[in-house]
């Protein structure tokens, strides 16, 4: 195979990885590294030190996947590095209400901004998630690492 076509196949298949869908994974171990390509050989662009930290996968190459970060960092990550459990993580201004139903109720607790917390099943406006001594419901405007539309009542 020519270098030439070497390279067409590559891109084709980093075209074919991007056309897929969106979906989110969190960090597997307490550190991972960010690299500016799909390679060790590559430049480490950033160091993730918080297990659990979501992340959105926008496309596929070999044993990497090309994420985004919820501050719109994009780079390639081992896929060892990352696992299908779904976690959030809290955004915004001050503290974000959490609920014991998802259409409000009670208040059960507050999330700092930057909080991650385990995602378990989302309405259309709202996520139930669990950390640290927090169970309850947080409106999907005060979260990234899940899709507007998305709607489920388990986590599969």
């Amino acid at each position: 195979m020519t270098r030439f076509a070497a390279i067409l196949l590559v891109l084709a298949t980093l075209c074919a990885a991007a056309a897929a869908p969106l979906r989110y994974v969190s960090q597997r171990s307490d550190k991972a590294y960010l690299r500016e390509g799909p390679s060790y050989a590559h430049k480490v662009l950033w160091v993730y030190r918080h297990r659990g930290y979501p992340f959105a996968v926008t496309a596929g190459f070999d044993t990497w996947r090309r994420v985004r970060a919820a501050d719109g960092t994009v780079g390639w990550m081992a896929a060892a590095m990352l696992t299908d459990q779904r976690t959030v993580l809290v955004t915004g201004k001050g503290r974000a209400k959490i609920y014991a139903k998802p259409d409000g109720g009670k208040l059960t607790a507050l999330a700092d901004p930057g909080a991650v917390a385990r995602l378990t099943a989302c309405t259309i406006n709202a996520c139930h998630i669990r950390g640290e001594d927090v169970d309850g419901w947080i409106s999907k405007a005060r979260i990234w690492g899940v899709g507007a539309d998305e709607v489920f009542s388990k986590i599969p």
